[in-house]
């Protein structure tokens, strides 16, 4: 965890820009090849970050629920959720939880979340996230927030289906698309909050965990609202919904367009990319976007028009590498939005401006989680998170 935090630390002690993206990412680096070099220096290393880190966990979740067998209702207990020290019953039929006995010992009931049970829940996937930092980069924040995505990003405006409604990327053949390549990663992180909480529901909890992502690598606040339900096997979604890397401009408006996005909100989403990297055993291409992939900044929009760009020369798919370090990498999606007119523009006024870029991600990131979803909630009743790292 120290590691990640000193580089975000670092990150946000100076001005947005490439160069200090740069700079935190070398920290990061250079902390994690120490730290499995050498087992001493690891310690001594930790030991530095650890008294300059902004904060520090140190407490386990509890164990997993046990299911009774053909009741349709779920025992257990709760160590550190809503209901600390309480027991449930959860009625698969209904999918209400039943308060049988609270921690302070009060009588049965419903259990209906409230705002502030939901900022547990994502204080304890920011704490994972804080905690957690073998992954990539040093986060698992990107491949949360691509788990959020692609959950949401299966919806079709013309049939109603698919969306973050239902969660069902836990089931084959949708968890086998080859968009969807590497995020067991994420569900499995995410598995232990669920047990935490398990009064959530999948859907509602990727979403969630998809805003405490962006904000916790420093994005804006995503208003989120709950009211998914999980669904089964049989709403699955067909394969092909998702972005394909290798097409161009019209392959995206295809695909965003079928959800209802216009050219200024698909220019917007792509903004996703400052975060992460691709893998060669997963999509097949390789390398970050960004010099920061751990840090949401407008460094996307800047490179592709600052940066020149060609194609890599190497055995694997056709992608692009920057022609200044040759350590950066841009899929042909990507560089559509900047032979496209319609696009550049939105390319354009991000690169200038990173407030206009935050603003529109997280309006169009809201609606992503949102779409097909039949909420009983007010648009009014979204929340909005308090990021644990301004706690700092």
């Amino acid at each position: 965890m120290a590691t990640a935090v000193a580089a975000r630390t670092l990150a946000r002690a100076v001005p947005r820009s490439t160069a200090a993206a740069s700079a935190a990412s070398s920290l990061r680096l250079a902390a994690r090849s120490s730290r499995s070099n050498n087992s001493n220096s690891s310690n001594a290393a930790r030991q530095f970050f650890q008294k300059s880190s902004r904060r520090h966990y140190s407490s386990s979740g509890p164990e997993p629920a046990k299911s009774s067998s053909g009741s349709g209702l779920i025992i257990g207990a709760v160590a550190a959720a809503a209901l600390a020290g309480g027991f449930y019953v959860y009625n698969t039929q209904t999918g209400e939880f039943h308060l049988t006995k609270g921690s302070a010992g009060q009588s049965a009931g419903v259990f209906k979340p409230t705002t502030e049970d939901y900022q547990k829940v994502y204080n304890a996937v920011a704490k994972e996230l804080w905690e957690k930092d073998e992954y990539d980069d040093g986060s698992y924040g990107p491949v949360l927030l691509r788990l959020a995505w692609h959950a949401s990003g299966t919806y079709d405006a013309a049939t109603g289906t698919g969306g973050s409604n239902g969660a069902t990327m836990r089931f084959a053949p949708e968890s086998d698309h080859g968009a969807n390549a590497g995020l067991k990663n994420a569900r499995d992180f995410l598995e232990p909050i669920k047990q935490q909480f398990p009064w959530i529901s999948y859907s509602d909890l990727w979403t969630l965990a998809g805003v405490c992502a962006v904000q916790e690598m420093q994005g804006p606040i995503v208003p989120w609202r709950p009211g998914r339900q999980d669904r089964d096997v049989s709403f699955c979604t067909p394969d092909g919904r998702l972005p394909d890397a290798s097409k161009d401009q019209n392959h995206v408006r295809a695909i965003f367009g079928r959800m209802g996005f216009n050219d200024q909100e698909m220019v917007a989403l792509s903004g996703a990319h400052a975060l992460g990297r691709c893998h060669t055993d997963r999509s097949g291409y390789d390398g970050p976007w960004t010099f920061a992939p751990t840090v949401l900044t407008n460094d996307y929009y800047r490179l592709l028009m600052e940066e020149k760009w060609g194609w890599r020369s190497w055995n694997g798919p056709k992608q692009y590498q920057d022609k200044t370090t040759h350590s950066l990498m841009m899929l042909p999606t990507d560089m559509a939005l900047v032979q496209d007119k319609s696009f550049k523009k939105y390319v354009e006024k991000y690169a200038k401006d990173g407030q206009a870029f935050f603003d529109d991600f997280s309006n169009v990131v809201m609606k992503l989680f949102e779409l097909g979803v039949p909420f009983e909630s007010k648009p009014e009743d979204r929340i909005k998170f308090k990021p644990t790292i301004d706690d700092a």
